[in-house]
C-alpha cells in the first residue's frame, strides 16, 4: 500500500497555479505560437496544459496583453484596442503587387485551391514570382495534391498570415458585405467574386464532403 501511495505521488502533477505559471513562462519565452501537445511535451508528467491555458487566458483578459489563439497554437499578443500603440515599433519590409494581394485573397477564401483555380478566377495567369512571394513571407503553403488528372498541388494560408491578421482561422475572414462596408471593395461585385454567391455552412459541408486529395 505504501508502495503505491509513494509511486502515486512520484508522479502527481503540480498544482494547477503552478502548470499555470510554466505555460505563462513558455509562451513569453517562445518567438512562435505553441500548441497544446507542445506545452505537454515541456511540462512535467501528469500536466493539464489545456485546463492551464484557460485560467491563463481569464487572467490575461482585460490586460495589454492577451493570451489568444492561433490556428492550432497559443501565443501572447498586444490587446487589439491598444495595437495603435506599436506602429512605431512595426517597419514595412515589402509590398505587394496588386496580383499578390489578388492571389492570396484568393487562396485565403477558397482554400485549398490549385494554380489553375487561381488563374480562372483572376482571369490571367499567374507569375511564378507572385507565387515564390508569398510562400517567401510563409502567408501561403504547399497544401495537398489533388486526386484529379495531374495530381495539382494546392495552396493554403500559413498560421503566420493568420497571425499577422489576428484571425483564428480562415473562417473568421470578413465576408464580402462586410469588406465592401468598410470600402475595400467596389460596391459591384468584381471578377473574383461575382461570378458566385456567398458559400453557406450547408455548402462548405457539401464541398468538403465532394473534394478528394491525397496526402
Amino acid at each position: 500500500m505504501t508502495g503505491e501511495t509513494e509511486e502515486r505521488t512520484l508522479f502527481e502533477a503540480p498544482p494547477i497555479a503552478e502548470q499555470e505559471r510554466m505555460v505563462e513562462a513558455i509562451l513569453f519565452a517562445s518567438a512562435e505560437a505553441v500548441t497544446v501537445a507542445e506545452l505537454a511535451a515541456r511540462m512535467p508528467h501528469g500536466c493539464d496544459p489545456a485546463e492551464a491555458l484557460v485560467y491563463l487566458r481569464k487572467r490575461y483578459d482585460g490586460r495589454g496583453v492577451n493570451v489568444v489563439k492561433v490556428g492550432d497554437a497559443w501565443a501572447f499578443r498586444t490587446a487589439p484596442d491598444l495595437g495603435h500603440l506599436m506602429r512605431r515599433e512595426t517597419t514595412e519590409t515589402k509590398k505587394l503587387s496588386r496580383a499578390a494581394i489578388e492571389t492570396l485573397a484568393i487562396v485565403a477564401y477558397h482554400q485549398p485551391v490549385t494554380r489553375a483555380e487561381i488563374e480562372e478566377i483572376r482571369g490571367v495567369a499567374v507569375s511564378r514570382g507572385t507565387i515564390d512571394q508569398l510562400m517567401e513571407m510563409e502567408w501561403i503553403r504547399l497544401g495537398r495534391r489533388r486526386m484529379t488528372p495531374g495530381r495539382p498541388v494546392t495552396f493554403v494560408v500559413t498560421e503566420g498570415f493568420l497571425d499577422h491578421f489576428g484571425l483564428e482561422s480562415a473562417r473568421d475572414l470578413p465576408g464580402i458585405k462586410e469588406l465592401r462596408a468598410a470600402g475595400l471593395l467596389e460596391s459591384r461585385p468584381g471578377p473574383s467574386f461575382g461570378a458566385q454567391p456567398e458559400p453557406t455552412e450547408e455548402d462548405e459541408a457539401q464541398s468538403g464532403q465532394s473534394e478528394l486529395f491525397e496526402d
